[in-house]
């Protein structure tokens, strides 16, 4: 029986991704990807070259009845979101839930996330909720954020670098003491980490516009 296979790409760093992902993506007949342009700059790089099929956040659902045709048709598909571990705040879910109903296997291929790259050299100890994007905006947001700062767990958010200076002044009034580890373009040239408090942090960034993907873990309350 054909097969769907989960497949982790790097975030940054082109030769942050696993022998077996190589070998999967040569041997598969089909590739969904979130968005063909970043897969294909990784295909390239590698010299592989298969169909892509578009399966984002807008239209999985739809694009999950193509893949599971492909697959009673015994063709094995490959799927990989924009960078990182798909489902981890990247599409994916969804697919995964609709080719499972629909009888056939999932396998997964483990590999980079900014979550776990970003836990492995935080040195905080103890158990770490991982919580994705906090709403935009609004009471929501504040309420969300606060829910997350009372459990007694480290916590990791992503946020878009527009949003980081406003975390780091909402994480100042909530949470004034505690302690942040901040990574910047994780595993990419310009790499950069920030570790302090949210007053701290935003000194230390220079109070001026960051650019690029961000992921930031608030330590537990002791």
């Amino acid at each position: 029986m054909a097969k769907l296979y989960i497949v982790a790409t790097p975030i940054g760093n082109l030769s942050d991704i696993t022998l077996r992902a190589l070998t999967i993506l040569q041997e598969v007949d089909y590739i969904a990807c979130e968005d063909s342009r970043h897969t294909q700059k990784l295909l390239n790089h590698y010299k592989i070259s298969k169909p892509l099929l578009s399966c984002h956040a807008h239209n999985e659902r739809q694009s999950a009845a193509g893949l599971i045709k492909l697959l009673s048709q015994d063709k094995n598909v490959a799927y990989c979101s924009d960078a990182g571990t798909p489902a981890l705040s990247d599409p994916g879910a969804r697919l995964v839930d609709s080719v499972i109903k629909a009888g056939f296997e999932v396998e997964p291929l483990p590999g980079a996330s900014a979550f776990s790259c970003l836990v492995s050299v935080s040195g905080f100890m103890g158990e770490t909720l991982f919580a994705g994007f906090l709403p935009p905006k609004g009471a929501k947001r504040l309420t969300k954020l606060a829910e997350y700062l009372a459990l007694p767990f480290n916590v990791v958010l992503y946020e878009s670098p527009h949003r980081i200076i406003k975390l780091l002044e909402e994480l100042n009034r909530l949470c004034p003491q505690r302690q942040l580890v901040v990574g910047r373009e994780m595993t990419k040239l310009y790499a950069e980490f920030w570790r302090g408090t949210a007053a701290e942090i935003f000194n230390a960034s220079g109070q001026k516009k960051i650019m690029g993907e961000l992921a930031i873990m608030i330590a537990k309350n002791d």
